[in-house]
């Protein structure tokens, strides 16, 4: 009979895993015959010694088949999703999934919690006041099939062993490990039964890889073991050395997701890994047959309203209210406390130190430091100006939200800590590479 604890000494001391072996983790994770700690352990092994392609395939399929498989018989058009590796301020599944819902796509998007200084799109949806994440499976399949998009978190009967694998990683430093980044994601994925997948890999200082050797080595890995089990992956590299957009926090990111597809305000460069991606997801469905047809649908799909129409009623469908495009702060909270952060010198903001911003937001209470903890959806930073932006003293590099004037003052702090500013122009940074 196998043992937890000889499987964690065998990884421990980096020797390959069979098959079987892997499968009793993973019916570990799920039946509670890996305690909590076995499972750290277990964690800590692999992020130390790694896994090879054929034991993070084994372990993908394995976390994948640990509960249902999606099929859509009832829908005559493509399943299509994407996911990003997380970063701080990244909102692009929303304006995303309306935009490729507005064209003929179906995105049934599985989404995480916040996980270490990134947050969660999961967390960011429980801003709006009614919202559940969690419908049965049969309720999201109705409103993917009528609307051409639902967005929830992960549900119990889809890739169980992964809930419990991945709240684990969050408290124990394990996150930033590719096998499990690989199999957490695609158990996931593969299990909402897609035909084509589209992978945006964050690189920078706000990234898990922090490296583009890390990131390409990622996005190989991924897109390898994603095209051997059957579906379609294309992997894109965009950069995470700065906030995407001008917002951090759950409610602030709600709204700036409206603001968005209501053509009110879009930074420019989230807009552009927006589109970025929506053409990829286009092209690879068929649903364009080049980037200019994807190209025109995009800007028809956001100008015509329709992005934002499907949007609004996907929030409404999941017990949201049914004008949250047209009053977004009537059902999500405020911040009690809103101060400005001010610059210090004149000159160019030449760099961000963006993991601290997403662990400022963390602190504030936007995102978790144990798995129990419940968020403050009000907290953040808004008003985000970008790198390269030239600014006087005095003048306003973002601003803080918060539930006291003692975290927003330290929030401001911190956040001044994170930015540098130069005296010449600089380089803006790459946002696709």
């Amino acid at each position: 009979m196998l043992l937890p604890q000889e499987i964690i000494a065998k990884k421990r001391d980096n020797k390959i895993l069979k098959n079987d072996e892997i499968n009793f983790f993973v019916d570990g994770l799920v039946s509670n015959n890996f305690n909590d700690a076995q499972v750290a352990a277990m964690a800590m092994a692999i992020f130390q010694q790694g896994l090879n392609e054929q034991e993070t395939t084994a372990l993908t399929q394995a976390m994948m088949h640990s509960g249902e498989i999606l099929s859509w018989p009832e829908i005559d058009g493509p399943i299509v999703d994407k996911h990003s590796t997380g970063g701080v301020g990244d909102k692009v599944s929303f304006m995303l999934a309306a935009i490729i819902a507005a064209c003929g796509g179906y995105v049934p998007m599985i989404s995480g919690r916040g996980l270490g200084h990134t947050g969660g799109t999961a967390d960011k949806l429980e801003s709006i006041e009614g919202f559940n994440v969690q419908p049965s499976l049969r309720e999201f399949k109705r409103i993917v099939a009528d609307l051409g998009m639902a967005i929830i978190s992960q549900t119990p009967e889809l890739a169980p062993a992964d809930r419990r694998l991945y709240a684990i990683r969050d408290v124990t430093a394990t996150v930033a490990s590719i096998p499990l980044i690989i199999a957490s994601i695609l158990s996931k994925k593969l299990a909402a039964g897609l035909d084509a997948l589209v992978m945006d890999i964050k690189v920078g200082n706000g990234a898990q890889m922090t490296s583009l050797k890390d990131a390409k080595l990622l996005a190989s890995s991924i897109t390898d073991v994603a095209n051997n089990a059957g579906v379609k992956t294309q992997a894109i590299i965009t950069d995470m050395n700065q906030v995407l957009g001008s917002t951090a926090g759950n409610a602030l990111e709600m709204y700036e997701t409206v603001k968005y597809l209501t053509g009110k305000l879009r930074e420019p460069r989230l807009h552009q890994v927006v589109v970025t991606l929506a053409k990829a997801m286009l092209i690879n469905t068929k649903l364009a047959s080049d980037e200019r047809e994807a190209q025109t649908k995009i800007e028809q799909a956001l100008s015509s309203g329709k992005a934002a129409e499907i949007f609004a009623k996907m929030i409404c469908a999941l017990g949201g209210p049914s004008d949250f495009i047209e009053q977004p702060w009537r059902l999500m909270n405020k911040a009690e406390h809103i101060i400005e952060v001010l610059a210090l010198d004149h000159g160019y903001i030449s760099a961000m130190q963006t993991r601290d911003i997403g662990f400022s937001v963390v602190g504030l209470g936007g995102g978790r430091i144990s798995n129990e903890q419940a968020i403050d959806h009000s907290v953040g930073f808004d008003r985000i100006l970008p790198i390269g932006t030239r600014v006087n003293r005095g003048d306003v590099l973002a601003r803080v939200h918060a539930s006291s004037k003692e975290s927003a003052t330290l929030a401001a702090q911190q956040y001044l800590d994170a930015i540098s500013i130069t005296d010449s122009p600089i380089v803006e940074p790459q946002i696709i590479y």
